[in-house]
């Protein structure tokens, strides 16, 4: 056991011997799904919030049940242990920085870090501004790779205390939520695709820097959920039968998408494209500024 002058982050006295995920913004949306798929698996989770406290509660109580269906708890572990919530702001580096310790302290552990949450706010080339770009780059770029660089700190730290000289070859991994635009550009949301671009160039050079022990992955979905900017449910609908394949991503499809990622071993330094393929097809407008099609 760890000396009690040991920084939290690195105590071996684990709570738990499943494997344990840091979900970032996992209270709603694709996070949330995400969360419950890995919980599904026998993860625990890490279940990460900005200001929906509440929901995150409910998701980690949500994640917990589902893990504890999946494996059996060990003896003296409830199951309320397999979720928790960590409140955070990405766009400050000290709370950013302070995230994944307080996870490892909590769970003893942490084998993987989904980079879920973003900042998705319109401007374009007229209204671009530095503060607009800083917005996005602080929570979609800047806080991944830091929660990146502490994943790597924490499985050393482990490592070292548990007596081990080199480290597990791709036993751990962080996956980088993208978007199908990268490949398929258009004007809008300036800053945010920005944010997004610079993300994926990250995913390829965390994954050369933190192998062997580390693999960065990026999934990129497609128009999975409704935004704020589109008018009706059947507005989305329209835009998203917009593909080659007749349907664009749903959130479960991009959940296993990084629970494929998070489990294969092989995979680093690559982004799964989970769109029906929209990524194929040529848009002039980002959906959230297209009308809907006209019905064939």
């Amino acid at each position: 056991m760890a000396s009690q002058t040991c920084p939290a982050f690195i105590r071996i006295t684990f709570m738990t011997d499943r494997p344990v995920a840091l979900v970032t913004g996992a209270a709603r949306r694709l996070g949330r799904e995400i969360s419950l798929a890995l919980a599904s698996q026998g993860w625990a989770v890490a279940v990460h919030y900005a200001t929906s406290g509440t929901q995150a509660v409910t998701t980690a109580s949500d994640c917990s049940a589902r893990s504890a269906a999946h494996t059996p708890l060990a003896e003296g572990l409830d199951a309320l242990q397999l979720a928790a919530t960590f409140e955070a702001d990405l766009a400050d580096e000290a709370s950013t920085r302070a995230l994944l310790p307080q996870v490892a302290a909590h769970f003893g552990r942490v084998d993987a870090v989904i980079n879920s949450a973003s900042v998705f706010e319109h401007d374009d080339s007229g209204s671009f501004s530095h503060a607009n770009l800083a917005r996005h780059w602080q929570t979609n770029t800047a806080a991944p790779i830091l929660l990146a660089q502490a994943l790597d700190t924490h499985l050393k730290a482990r490592a070292a205390l548990q007596g081990h000289t080199t480290l597990e070859a791709g036993g751990a991994c962080v996956v980088n939520l993208l978007d199908q635009k990268l490949w398929n550009p258009n004007p809008d949301f300036l800053s945010y695709t920005l944010s997004k671009a610079a993300l994926e160039s990250a995913t390829t050079l965390l994954a050369q820097a933190l192998a062997p022990a580390v693999r960065v992955v990026g999934v990129a979905p497609g128009l999975t959920l409704p935004s704020p900017y589109m008018n009706t449910p059947e507005h989305f609908e329209a835009l998203h039968r917009l593909s080659p394949l007749g349907r664009s991503s749903t959130p479960a499809d991009v959940a296993d998408a990084v629970v494929f990622a998070v489990r294969n071993r092989a995979l680093t330094g690559t982004t799964l494209l989970v769109d029906g393929g929209q990524h194929l097809m040529k848009f002039e407008r980002d959906f959230s500024h297209m009308p809907a099609p006209a019905a064939p």
